[in-house]
């Protein structure tokens, strides 16, 4: 049986029989041949979701052999980084061999055909742990595939499994009673920050050339820049969101990945209507603005958003980055304008929707529930009903002065993080007591908004930018984005030869 695949492989045009020949073999062999004893990355471990696609359509290499290489390169980084909480090696090499059939059948295939990704655990995979990084949840297992993931599967991809994420996705680093403390692959000694760190570690250490996260606060773009790599946060129900997450009303679930091309490609993949999620009732994204008229851009660029507490480090390669992008942004201005500050107001809202969603779990099961987690929805029940109805107001007030604001500017650009990576054992960077103030605002807002690397410190570590347009923009988002990339220059920008097995 084996000859005859040889040879149907062979007259199917594939390059190399001798290659697709050893992917026959268990998957230790197969990775032996791919990625080599010692974990270095294969050429196709460092090949974008884009030029991988277009290599099994044109049958230069096997979804088989791909997905060998991304599941060999899983296997050398996950003791290092605990990435991953859940590995579906059997249902991706199944899913690798229909991809291959239908490449020889001359099927019509998908723009994601054979392109592994991952997935993060608070987005259900039908069949996988839905544990949601929390021991009240040990046992769940999902039943269906929430929408993005079904979007994905159609557009071909091949699912590897889920990535670690803290109890519903609650704070900015990636550590849960469930699965331990995430690692980042520039540094291992620091975190990739979260709650989607699971998911930039996969596609930065060279895992997946893509994955799929949630941001309910900053949670893709903020541990994307603290690695290097693009994220979009879609416009609010963009892309539907479904079992609803603890927060439905800032929740958005969107691309990680290492070029703006690939993020691009996933998002247009997994969004659109969906009667599960009630709210996605947008049009359809419009077509994107050429380079020439991204120029013509009205664009603002905040460097603090109203605080002080941006590293110098930080603070240079940014200052930068804005200095080389007046070349394409000729009207790019820099603001002092007041932006409204949502924490508090994201405190009460985040935390109501994580005590609605454990309830008498606080009482009962408390040693289920990580400390700091219990601690904080004990502290948000002592909040008296007119004060929290008093916050939600102010929300709306804030949203309004954002508004006009984005009637003045097309675009606004900010640091995305006021740090870099930080000591995996601590919380929060030295000498900050927030970390999210340049993401959050545009959760309750409902924007539009990316990260995007802008070079690096003298230390190595990566640094980003956030883009902003208005509310249901993202054609001009992506535009704008992908003539930064060009302009920075600084795709791919990944350690992915820095993480051994």
């Amino acid at each position: 049986m084996d000859q005859d695949r040889r040879s149907f492989l062979r007259s199917a045009g594939y390059v190399s029989a001798a290659t697709v020949a050893a992917t026959l073999a268990t998957r230790t062999s197969a990775a032996a041949q791919a990625v080599g004893d010692t974990g270095k990355l294969s050429e196709l471990n460092r090949l974008n979701a884009t030029e991988l696609a277009f290599r099994i359509a044109r049958r230069e290499v096997s979804p088989v052999e791909v997905i060998n290489a991304a599941l060999t390169r899983l296997e050398a980084t996950q003791p290092a980084l605990n990435a991953f909480v859940a590995i579906d090696a059997d249902g991706a090499l199944r899913a690798a061999r229909a991809a291959e059939m239908a490449v020889m059948r001359g099927s019509v295939l998908g723009p994601l055909h054979g392109v592994p990704v991952s997935v993060k655990d608070l987005i259900d995979v039908a069949g996988l742990p839905a544990r949601y990084g929390s021991l009240t949840m040990k046992d769940n297992v999902a039943r269906v595939d929430a929408p993005s993931v079904e979007r994905l599967r159609r557009a071909g991809a091949i699912i590897l499994g889920k990535t670690a994420t803290p109890e519903f996705g609650y704070q900015g680093i990636t550590k849960s009673l469930v699965h331990g403390v995430t690692h980042n692959p520039w540094n291992l000694a620091l975190t990739p920050g979260g709650s989607s760190g699971g998911a930039v570690a996969s596609v930065a250490a060279g895992v997946t050339p893509i994955a799929i996260g949630t941001d309910g606060g900053g949670s893709l773009r903020n541990p994307a820049s603290l690695t290097g790599l693009v994220a979009i946060k879609p416009n609010f129900a963009r892309v539907p969101v479904w079992p609803a997450g603890v927060n439905p009303m800032l929740l958005h679930v969107g691309p990680i990945a290492r070029t703006v091309a690939d993020a691009a490609l996933v998002l247009g993949v997994i969004a659109g209507l969906d009667r599960r999620d009630p709210f996605s009732l947008l049009e359809p994204i419009g077509r994107e603005p050429d380079r020439e008229t991204a120029r013509t851009l009205r664009v603002a660029f905040s460097p603090t958003l109203g605080r002080s507490e941006v590293d110098a480090p930080v603070e240079r390669v940014v200052s930068v980055a804005i200095e080389r992008l007046k070349s394409v942004f000729p009207s790019l201005a820099i603001v002092g304008d007041d932006f409204p500050d949502f924490s508090e107001i994201h405190r009460a809202i985040f935390f109501a929707g994580l005590s609605a969603r454990f309830g008498d779990l606080v009482d009962t099961s408390a040693e289920l529930i990580d400390p700091p987690l219990l601690a904080a929805i004990r502290r948000f029940r002592e909040m008296n009903v007119d004060t929290y109805t008093r916050l939600l107001r102010r929300q709306f007030e804030f949203r309004e002065t954002l508004r006009l604001f984005f009637e003045r500017y097309d675009l606004l650009l900010t640091p995305m993080m006021p740090s870099v990576a930080w000591d995996i054992e601590k919380t929060l960077p030295p000498g900050h007591t927030d970390i999210g103030y340049f993401a959050r605002p545009f959760n309750h807002t409902g924007q539009p908004a990316a990260s995007i690397p802008c070079g690096l410190t003298p230390d190595n570590l990566p640094v980003g930018i956030q883009v902003v347009t208005r509310l249901g923009d993202e054609a001009t988002l992506v535009s704008a984005i992908r003539v930064i990339e060009a302009t920075l220059d600084t795709r791919p920008m990944t350690p992915i030869e820095i993480v051994r097995g």
